[in-house]
């Protein structure tokens, strides 16, 4: 696999700040904060989280995180009022592009297929195209990908919000595929399920191509 140039990132003050908030809310989580600053320090947050967790702990701390966010009562507002109709999809779609780009990097919306609960299909611009993730890129960690960013989000949208989610990362060139609107699969009937370390990036990549062990312990 050929590894991928490293990005050159420069956060403005509205970055640095949902990074700060987030490195916190994560400290706080898991006890433990970081001496390094910026994306760094919040990079480095994630990785004690995993330490001495499995996946589902992992993913649990996560949740607790990303739900501590927004107010319990205005999740159930939102899930009671809104449904993932094609307009709910595509606009939060959108306010990802928005979003998000501090903690993935640049993205953009595209066009994508959706299979109604009528098994019809339409087409509607509810996906997020990632061109490279700087979470996956800086980490060089499948498990993180998977157990702290993929799974946590999914379940976030799905169930919390009520509007579905089905991330999609690459691991040849980092890229990522968020599709609004979209169930996830069980984790099982995905390739990531078998996706190997990254050996060019991870320090207990196996020489054999064996799937990620923090994916599945």
């Amino acid at each position: 696999m050929t590894v991928p140039e490293p990005t050159s990132y420069h956060d403005n003050l509205c970055d640095r700040l949902f990074i700060a908030l987030f490195t916190r809310k994560m400290a706080a989580v898991v006890g433990k904060g970081s001496s390094k600053t910026g994306y760094e320090g919040f990079v480095d947050v994630s990785q004690k989280i995993m330490q001495g967790r499995n996946s589902l702990e992992q993913q649990q701390l996560v949740k607790k995180v990303l739900n501590s966010l927004i107010p319990a009562p205005i999740l159930t507002i939102i899930r009671t009022l809104t449904s993932p109709t094609q307009w709910v999809c595509e606009a939060n779609a959108w306010f990802a592009t928005l979003l998000f780009e501090w903690l993935v990097g640049p993205c953009e919306t595209k066009t994508v297929e959706i299979k109604n609960e009528n098994q019809t299909v339409r087409q509607q611009k509810s996906a997020v195209q990632i061109k490279k993730c700087r979470y996956l890129e800086q980490s060089g960690c499948v498990g993180m990908c998977i157990n702290m960013c993929k799974l946590p989000t999914q379940d976030f949208f799905t169930q919390q919000f009520g509007i579905p989610l089905t991330m999609t990362p690459n691991f040849e060139d980092f890229s990522c595929e968020m599709v609004f609107g979209q169930y996830p699969q069980p984790l099982e009937q995905e390739a990531a399920f078998e996706q190997s370390c990254l050996k060019d990036h991870c320090a207990i990549a196996s020489v054999k191509p064996e799937p990620c062990p923090r994916v599945r312990d």
